[in-house]
């Protein structure tokens, strides 16, 4: 046990150097990306874990997570994901891996956001003109992963995404790119994820404004792009339990660093218990869950559940169902 001490204390202090060598500039960057859908997690898993998912990424939802973990299960696997965002804001998730041989396996997504309607205000209509305009995302993504060696597998994600706003249009692409490595002490393994890189965008169209005015002509912002990089391990496995603890660093381009944890209680592979933290970030905190897997005769059929508990906004509550075939 004493090497595993070794690895969680090396950690740490990387983390504690990298926050003296790169100070907090949260407010300094915020508000500097766009398509901040795309930053919104997936599956009641990886959410109750406090996103802290990248170093375990071992079913479809590494669709999002991290592409190497594609290679990381065996079975080809459907995957949906529901999130009661908040602000009566709704998130879900559509995704499907399927494994060409042992060592290749290929996957798509659909990513969407949806809210109701809002009325339409004007500084001479503060309580509506009567108007609605509405607002959605939606991302289509293709997944590819290879496992080069027993310990080492590496995967990439191109995305195509789509932004409206009323009679305005912004269209992108991006690109994911994941590592995944067994350490080879006990059932270590690291992780390295770069998502949401592109270029920058800015929105098409043109919207009429008061006393006649158009305007055509916006300025572009960055996409969200986050580095992680995470660490896993079992620190106690039987045949019958199973715990697992994971931690993860990001660094967004457009918030400062930020450290997640998460532990996973694993009752013969049936039930699921789990709870995870996130330190130095802004508004969220706690999550929990819990999940049940029931192998029935055509598939293995798994629903995870997610609260994620939120300082002044409220809460947020995500379901995933995942079917492996």
């Amino acid at each position: 046990m004493k090497k595993y001490y070794i690895i969680i204390l090396t950690l740490f202090l990387f983390v504690d150097i990298r926050a003296q060598l790169f100070p907090v500039l949260g407010e300094q960057r915020v508000g500097i990306s766009t398509a901040q859908f795309l930053k919104i997690g997936i599956g009641g898993r990886a959410s109750a874990l406090g996103d802290a998912f990248v170093a375990i990424a071992n079913d479809a939802s590494a669709l999002y997570w991290n592409p190497a973990g594609l290679v990381q299960f065996e079975k080809t696997q459907v995957f949906f994901s529901h999130n009661e965002w908040v602000a009566d804001i709704d998130h879900d998730f559509l995704g499907a891996v399927y494994h060409l041989d042992e060592s290749n396996a290929l996957g798509i997504a659909v990513t969407s956001l949806n809210m109701q309607d809002m009325p339409v205000t004007t500084e001479f209509a503060q309580f509506r003109t009567g108007e609605y305009f509405g607002f959605s995302d939606i991302a289509v993504a293709v997944s590819y992963a290879r496992k080069m060696t027993d310990q080492f597998s590496f995967g990439g994600t191109v995305r195509y995404i789509e932004e409206t706003l009323d009679k305005l249009k912004m269209r992108g692409v991006m690109i994911d790119l994941g590592t995944y490595y067994w350490t080879g002490l006990g059932t270590t393994r690291f992780a390295v994820v770069v998502s949401n890189f592109g270029n920058q965008l800015a929105p098409d169209g043109e919207i009429v404004l008061i006393g006649n005015r158009e305007k055509s002509d916006w300025q572009s912002f960055s996409p969200p792009t986050i580095f992680r990089i995470g660490f896993a391990f079992e620190p106690y496995e039987t045949t019958e339990h199973k715990v697992t603890t994971s931690i993860q660093l990001n660094h967004p381009n457009d918030n400062s660093e930020n450290v997640v944890t998460g532990v996973e209680y694993n009752w013969r592979n049936i039930v699921f218990i789990r709870g995870g933290y996130k330190f130095n970030v802004d508004e969220q905190n706690y999550s929990v869950g819990a999940g049940f897997n029931v192998p029935i005769s055509i598939a293995d059929f798994t629903l995870d559940y997610a609260f994620s508990n939120f300082e002044r906004l409220g809460s947020s509550h995500r379901f995933s169902l995942v079917l492996g075939l």
